[in-house]
């Protein structure tokens, strides 16, 4: 597998990112050990995780299987959501990335994260506050690089002015939400990322399984992120997703492509995009995901799935003026 540059930073990732998310959950230890495995074997380096995911345990795991071979890897995690009962258990105050910070990098078995992701918003603690933090880690040499996941442009664009104005470490990677059936980060995120030369690695580019080929108007599997999960239910829950995802499948059926591997190349074809991170429960589960760096998507072809769903309207929505 290629690499390419995660934006300005220099550092070279995989054209593909795993996400951990299913380590020590859906996917038990060994399982979690045999997908390791595989996307080593596919030439992934590039591996993302979160102090939350499976209460801590995608981290440790993460960290026993990737601790023989750090230096070839480049790891993240997140702070923000919440990871106990107190009072100062979540949020974006120095005091808890402080303390997250070393919780994370003890669970992973290393002494510094590649890239320490924001991972949600927090409204209570200035913006100003949060900045300083991580510009405080990045002197410490516990993080190298700092990124953002699940703010709007105009929060990003304000925290870069903060950065800049402050003298302070500026984020230099993006994690949004993108895929065929949910496109609101082409509005503003991915030119912003452009233009601001971010790296981004955007998440869910199968929408949660929307986009498999298990899901339809009528059509929906006993079990599944989509079945069980409240989250990904409100995520998805209106009907015109599932429409969007019958008309992606049937025009990836009628293309001979497997609708995972095509979801998947679609996003990587937007030029914003450094690359998607992919996830599964099982090796089995994994190998569309893999494939998708063989799937050519050609400019025509970009565009005929893009028309299989609505495009958000643009920042000004003065349609009239595009």
């Amino acid at each position: 597998m290629n690499t390419i540059s995660l934006g300005r930073t220099g550092v070279q990732v995989s054209h593909l990112c795993y996400g951990t998310m299913a380590f020590g959950g859906d996917a038990d230890e060994s399982t979690s050990a045999a997908l390791y495995k595989r996307c080593r074997d596919a030439g992934i380096n590039f591996f993302d995780c979160a102090n939350v995911y499976a209460g801590g345990r995608s981290e440790e795991i993460l960290g026993k299987l990737s601790k023989h071979e750090r230096d070839e890897l480049v790891l993240t995690s997140k702070v923000c959501g919440r990871v106990g009962p107190g009072a100062n258990d979540r949020g974006l105050s120095r005091r808890h990335i402080h303390a997250q910070i070393d919780v994370s990098l003890r669970r992973l078995q290393t002494d510094r994260l590649d890239i320490y992701f924001i991972h949600n918003l927090d409204a209570e603690t200035p913006m100003e506050e949060t900045l300083r933090a991580l510009d405080d880690l990045v002197h410490a040499g516990k993080i190298l690089y700092v990124g953002v996941s699940n703010w709007a442009a105009w929060q990003i664009s304000r925290a870069l002015g903060v950065s800049a104005r402050e003298s302070l470490t500026s984020f230099a990677c993006l994690q949004p939400m993108y895929n065929v059936a949910k496109r609101q980060a082409e509005v503003e995120i991915l030119p912003m990322a452009q233009h601001e030369g971010l790296g981004v690695i955007s998440y869910s580019p199968v929408g949660g399984g929307l986009l498999s080929g298990k899901y339809g108007i009528r059509e929906r599997p006993d079990h599944g992120r989509l079945v069980d999960t409240p989250t990904y239910q409100k995520r998805y829950g209106d009907d015109a997703y599932y429409e969007i995802a019958e008309r992606f499948v049937d025009h990836a059926r009628e293309i001979g492509e497997h609708p995972v591997s095509l979801a998947v190349a679609w996003v990587m074809a937007h030029p914003a995009i450094t690359t998607p991170i992919i996830g599964a429960r099982s090796v089995e589960q994994l190998e569309p995901s893999l494939a998708a760096i063989d799937v050519e998507v050609s400019a025509d072809r970009y565009e005929a799935i893009r028309a299989l769903s609505p495009t958000p309207p643009p920042a000004t929505d003065r349609t009239e003026d595009q």
